[in-house]
């Protein structure tokens, strides 16, 4: 685990329809031949395209919605899953040949991470599939509503000199489907009898300190587990397109300077000004747990989409 910044952002089409059924069927999953060069992760120290070697972040080049980069392609075997029924889901990364890749670069204790976010960004999961023998990676996921969804696959080949890659494909739930509407923004959010509250301003184009606080029945958690190396993960989406931010912490466990909370500190830099919603994984009491917010980057005026929160609904599901 690095101190800082990790990010990849994606540009990606808003799913046009709306209160519709999603069936199985063809269409799933269109190709977006974006050239624009994905966003690199940050050297071991500290210190690369996209990242400051002072701990900072620099803002990094976005890649488009591809399913395709750099030679290599996310073929999702199961672009449909029908709601509210766990499943498998399945894919394999091929290489420009098109044979299945069979060798990664292990990353935050994983060979590739894996998450699900629907297109109005309520429903989040962050996953991590297992390999078998012949390529095929496969996870049981389990989506509680219908609709338009995007899977992003961040990994490294093993492959010498191989880049860091999020490769992204469309995901559809089927049944009857109703979008609900972006959280309001709120600066504490409610998972499991848990509080997390965030403090910091997400800020366009400069980098700035977000600062979240657990705190359990009103005392605050000092005992954070590593989980994947780190006392929490947090993951960005933007409002509208789904640009995607994958977002570490500033240390690590064993750094003999970071502490096991209550405080979780990241770096981090907006692509642009909007609305994004936040999604922080932490873990305690041997359970990983998930708290999400709505942030307006400063001076973005307020999402027409926005209405109050009603309750985070507690994303199980992390794969391990």
């Amino acid at each position: 685990m690095h101190a800082g910044l990790k990010i990849t952002a994606f540009a990606a089409g808003l799913a046009a329809t709306f209160g519709t059924a999603y069936g199985v069927g063809k269409g799933v999953g269109p190709v977006d031949e974006d050239p624009k060069p994905v966003a690199r992760h940050e050297s071991h120290s500290g210190a690369s395209e996209g990242h400051g070697g002072d701990g900072g972040a620099v803002q990094a080049a976005a890649g488009g919605l591809q399913i395709s980069e750099g030679g290599y392609t996310l073929d999702l075997k199961t672009p449909t899953v029908p709601a509210r029924d766990r499943s498998d889901l399945r894919f394999v990364i091929r290489d420009s040949s098109g044979r299945a890749v069979k060798a990664f670069q292990r990353e935050h204790e994983k060979e590739l991470h894996l998450i699900v976010a629907s297109r109005d960004l309520v429903t989040y999961r962050h996953l991590h599939p297992t390999r078998a023998a012949d390529g095929t990676w496969s996870t049981p996921v389990d989506l509680p509503r219908a609709g338009g969804y995007r899977v992003f696959a961040d990994f490294t080949p093993a492959k010498k000199g191989a880049e860091n890659l999020t490769l992204g494909a469309d995901l559809a739930a089927s049944g009857s489907y109703r979008p609900e509407h972006l959280p309001a923004p709120k600066a504490t959010a409610e998972v499991a009898g848990y509080q997390v509250r965030l403090n910091g301003t997400l800020r366009p184009g400069r980098a700035s300190e977000l600062k979240l606080h657990v705190s359990r029945d009103g005392k605050p958690v000092t005992d954070l587990q590593p989980y994947l190396g780190a006392y929490g993960h947090l993951v960005a989406l933007r409002s509208g397109d789904l640009a995607y931010l994958h977002v570490h912490p500033n240390g690590e466990p064993g750094d003999g300077s970071t502490e096991p909370g209550p405080a979780v500190s990241f770096t981090a830099t907006a692509p642009s000004s909007g609305s994004y919603r936040l999604f922080l994984d932490f873990k305690h009491d041997g359970k990983v747990r998930t708290a999400a917010f709505t942030v307006r980057t400063e001076g973005a005026p307020a999402a027409p989409e926005e209405q109050p929160e009603a309750g985070h609904e507690e994303t199980p599901g992390h794969g391990h």
